[in-house]
């Protein structure tokens, strides 16, 4: 079994070992018991054993339900300690800001989402976003000491390993803005900072639709748009960091103007903004809508696609057009790709098969039969919380193995 993170080529082989049981205790299907552990990583049963006792003496895990076997003695499953800590999860994305709190075994505690605009720049949302954590936390009598570790979306391009975005088509003001280094100073916690569609595929993944698939990409429709690569079990950033950027690819050459400064992207004919702008077009041009009601200036792809389910024409062929193209560009993914599944999430996909539909059947139309054959096309399971999950998922990366490696009490001691 992969996992997504990187290691650190510096770790000694038994926290090495300790990172490979604690991630096969949170991802295997169905859990994992002590001699399956011994099989996956080819470690012996004594070995294992002393592992997985450090790791029970450290409050990270314990030994869960037992499952019955064919035959002989039932197997001891083991689990995450949910009482082992807190982690917070924070999906900031161009038009809403969601904060989640769970505990280590990743049930949600607290959550709240609220209306945001990411264009105010980086010193106004941190502290909106930090106002809404430390109410969350407060609602629950939960300190921000008490995290273990926070995850951090955005919907920019990430370079990972400084933590920070790199010329963000829909984040103006925020090229190059220290995010991890603001947040870890302000916060006094470890934090993961990725973009929001990456979180997306890990949500989706770790709780979701995409639960066992190994090579998966996850498609966020929203004010703009993303894809997360899931690549045999790995997410896939590429050498800067801008992977996945499927809204900026070209799907017509004198198409509409689009954020990036380029004409015809994906983003300029399927993103949030294009599918508002193109129901004000129609309002113009004299077409007949249920969403000419709505004030042109406050209309949202939200209201198109709220249209769209009760039946208007004119808004269901905007969402179908949206769809087709988002097929093509899928199609074309399919085919250098070759997932097992496309998970297709953010607000617009809400609509369900309205949108989704077109979606499908473009891609089959499109895709290489090889490619297409095996690909499973669905909406998100977790809906509007894949992202804000996903950062979940980082954040008790962090959490539990700094734990396993002894550097969580270090870092309460430092800070206290």
């Amino acid at each position: 079994m992969t996992t997504y993170f990187r290691r650190n080529p510096k770790q000694n082989v038994k926290n090495i070992n300790k990172h490979a049981v604690l991630d096969l205790i949170r991802f295997m299907p169905g859990g994992i018991s002590r001699a399956g552990i011994a099989k996956e990583i080819g470690l012996s049963r004594a070995a294992v054993t002393t592992i997985v006792n450090d790791l029970i003496s450290a409050g990270i895990i314990r030994d869960a339900k037992q499952q019955a076997k064919t035959s002989g003695r039932p197997r001891t499953l083991l689990e995450i300690a949910p009482e082992a800590g807190y982690v917070a999860g924070i999906d900031m994305g161009a038009t809403h800001l969601r904060v989640v709190v769970t505990n280590f075994g990743a049930h949600v505690v607290t959550e709240k989402e609220i209306s945001f605009n990411i264009a105010q720049g980086p010193e106004a949302c941190i502290a909106q976003a930090d106002q809404i954590l430390r109410e969350s936390l407060a609602a629950k009598d939960i300190s921000i000491q008490s995290l273990s570790a926070i995850g951090f979306g955005v919907p920019g391009p990430i370079s990972s390993d400084a933590g920070m975005v790199i010329a963000p088509p829909i984040m103006p003001g925020w090229d190059r803005f220290p995010i991890r280094d603001t947040l870890e100073e302000l916060w006094q916690q470890p934090v993961s900072v990725n973009n929001d569609a990456e979180l997306g595929a890990l949500g989706e993944w770790a709780y979701g639709a995409g639960r066992g698939a190994q090579d998966l990409a996850y498609i966020k429709v929203g004010t703009g748009i993303g894809a997360g690569l899931l690549i045999d079990g790995r997410i896939y950033r590429g050498s800067t960091g801008s992977a996945g950027e499927i809204g900026h690819l070209t799907m017509d050459n004198e198409g509409p103007r689009c954020t990036c400064g380029n004409r015809g992207c994906l983003e300029a004919f399927s993103g949030g903004h294009a599918i508002a702008q193109q129901a004000i077009d129609a309002i113009q041009n004299g077409q007949h809508t249920q969403i000419s009601r709505i004030p042109l200036k406050d209309i949202s792809a939200k209201d198109v696609a709220s249209a769209a389910q009760r039946g208007d024409l004119v808004a269901q062929q905007i969402m179908e057009e949206a769809g087709q193209h988002l097929g093509v560009a899928i199609a074309g993914l399919v085919n250098i790709f070759n997932p097992d599944m496309i998970v297709v999430g953010g607000g617009v996909a809400q609509i369900g098969d309205l949108f989704l539909e077109p979606v499908r059947k473009t891609v089959e139309q499109r895709s290489l039969p090889a490619a297409a054959t095996n690909v499973r096309i669905t909406t998100a399971l977790l809906g509007r919380r894949s992202s804000s999950l996903g950062a979940i998922v980082q954040a008790l990366s962090i959490a539990v193995h700094n734990i396993a490696e002894g550097k969580d009490e270090l870092r309460r001691q430092l800070v206290a």
